[in-house]
């Protein structure tokens, strides 16, 4: 299969406070790169990379990188709407990026009414020392990911730990949503795009995992 060819597309963004590391967790994801001085992003930054679902289906990710600084919050803001997944990161040792979190989260989910936006939050640079550097326990994030009905993934784009895991986690949830219809296409909203007529089987299971067909959903009805 070409590489570039897709049949769905998702738009995923990603949220949290200044130099906690979005910019370098997307590197690490679409390159395999990691730079120790990355540029700040100035409003929003784009990042594609093509992942298969399963066998013949193909998705494109389209990534919002955006500043996190706050005189570019006017305009991260108005990129809330088309998203259907966000990577919600903070710094494991800054903790003031930690109790952003919440805020950020509630923000998203009060502006993109009707649609339906999924999360992962992600405790970067947990490469650092856990006992001199780390500010933000596994406990202590765990029990907000329990609160806001979310997966948490621990990563670092440094040593490239669970990087892959955090956005594909988030990626074939969007995926599974879509199948089961908790995800929905619709016109006016550029979350999720269809390119071409594809026939495909609703999981019942989650991502990743063997399934059964439950029942057939066709792309672009």
């Amino acid at each position: 299969m070409d590489p570039t060819v897709w049949q769905y597309q998702f738009r995923v963004i990603m949220l949290g406070d200044s130099t906690v590391g979005k910019s370098s967790l997307l590197k690490r994801y679409t390159e395999n790169q990691y730079l120790d001085s990355i540029n700040e992003t100035v409003g929003v930054d784009f990042y594609v990379h093509f992942l298969e679902m399963e066998p013949g289906v193909r998705v494109k990710l389209q990534f919002w990188d955006t500043a996190g600084q706050e005189r570019f919050r006017s305009v991260t803001r108005s990129y809330y709407r088309n998203s259907v997944g966000a990577l919600l990161v903070f710094d494991l040792t800054n903790q003031a990026s930690f109790d952003h979190i919440r805020e950020c989260h509630a923000e998203v989910c009060e502006r993109v009414q009707p649609y339906k936006v999924l999360f992962v939050l992600v405790g970067h640079k947990c490469d650092m020392d856990a006992h001199k550097e780390r500010a933000v326990s596994r406990e202590e994030a765990e029990k907000l990911a329990l609160l806001l009905g979310v997966p948490y993934v621990e990563a670092s784009a440094k040593t490239g730990q669970n990087v892959k895991a955090a956005f594909e986690l988030l990626a074939r949830g969007v995926y599974l949503g879509l199948m089961n219809g908790e995800v929905e296409l619709q016109e006016g909203w550029d979350g999720v795009k269809c390119a071409a007529p594809l026939t495909l089987q609703a999981h019942n299971t989650s991502p990743g995992q063997p399934v059964s067909a439950r029942k057939s959903k066709k792309c672009c009805d």
